[in-house]
């Protein structure tokens, strides 16, 4: 065991239960750190490099705090720091100062979005249920008149294609990249127009459309749906992807979206364009016969409300 150049005297006693020796050897050892401190140095460069070396023989942890703190201080100030690494540091510092202020105001913002969102969604909710009430109380009416009530023409479809590209024509195949119907029971909303009609008749062996309700285009949405942004396929977890893809339309969460859809509005080309086309399962027992038309017991073609049926066995 190394004596540490103390004394035979003041040799440590390792035996336990001993804490009187423990104290006299803290005792010789720092009055030895002190007198070796504060021993001139010698002229002679070989004598001066042995007392240092002598000096720093003494491991740090036998040294007193005072001392250790004194001999890191020293060790500290001699070490130069880089200009680079100080840039570095004053750079990630704002970085980080401008990373907590966003978060902040994104907070601040998600806060006040929350009361707008609630708000827009049971005004939503009121006004689907003034419509049903509506339709329930014209069919009495008519009812009660001896006639039947007769709904407006439908504004929005849901079109599914339901069969490959085996045998397909040109043109056919142009019009279903058009649509955005590029793999077998992909699905996509679509605006009644002269357009889009004449499209669906030259396409009507390969797709099966029909007018879908609130609860499909919710259940689609919410289930299945997917935004777009910078051509990547996000799925709608958030709001603040809906708000980052529409905001400058003022659709700011999911309900906005399925709103829009539902009725058809003033942005249903932006929202529309935003959702990628629905990516739906092969439906619940089956399909019938896809090379017939829905009124002769197959698949294909217009088969209006009963699309969502459909849509309940494919999502």
């Amino acid at each position: 065991m190394p004596s540490h150049g103390l004394s035979k005297g003041c040799r440590p006693s390792y035996r336990t239960g001993s804490r009187r020796v423990h104290i006299e050897l803290i005792a010789a050892v720092g009055s030895r750190c002190q007198t070796l401190a504060t021993k001139p140095l010698l002229l002679n460069p070989l004598s001066q490099f042995l007392h240092r070396r002598r000096l720093s023989s003494y491991p740090r942890r036998l040294l007193s705090p005072e001392a250790q703190l004194v001999e890191m201080a020293s060790e500290a100030a001699k070490v130069v720091v880089p200009e680079s690494v100080l840039r570095k540091r004053k750079r990630e510092d704002l970085w980080a100062a401008d990373k907590k202020e966003k978060a902040v105001a994104e907070k601040k913002q998600a806060g006040e979005n929350r009361k707008v969102i609630f708000a827009r969604a049971k005004q939503y909710a009121e006004e689907y249920d003034a419509q049903d009430k509506e339709l329930v109380q014209l069919k009495r009416e008519a009812r009660l008149k001896g006639g039947f009530y007769v709904s407006p023409e439908a504004k929005l479809l849901f079109v599914v294609r339901i069969r490959g590209i085996n045998a397909m024509h040109p043109k056919t195949k142009k019009i279903l990249q058009l649509l955005r119907l590029r793999q077998i029971f992909n699905g996509v909303f679509l605006k009644v127009n002269k357009a889009t009609i004449n499209m669906l008749r030259r396409v009507e062996p390969y797709v099966a459309y029909g007018y879908p309700n609130l609860k499909s285009v919710r259940e689609l949405i919410y289930k299945r749906g997917y935004g777009k942004l910078n051509k990547q396929r996000i799925p709608l977890s958030n709001n603040k992807v809906i708000e980052e893809g529409l905001g400058k339309h003022n659709i700011i969460c999911i309900e906005d979206l399925v709103h829009e859809i539902l009725t058809v509005g003033p942005h249903f080309k932006e929202a529309n364009n935003f959702l990628w086309p629905f990516k739906l399962k092969a439906p619940l027992g089956g399909l019938k016969k896809k090379r017939n038309h829905y009124v002769e017991g197959g698949d294909a073609g217009n088969r209006e409300n009963y699309i969502n049926q459909l849509v309940r066995r494919m999502n």
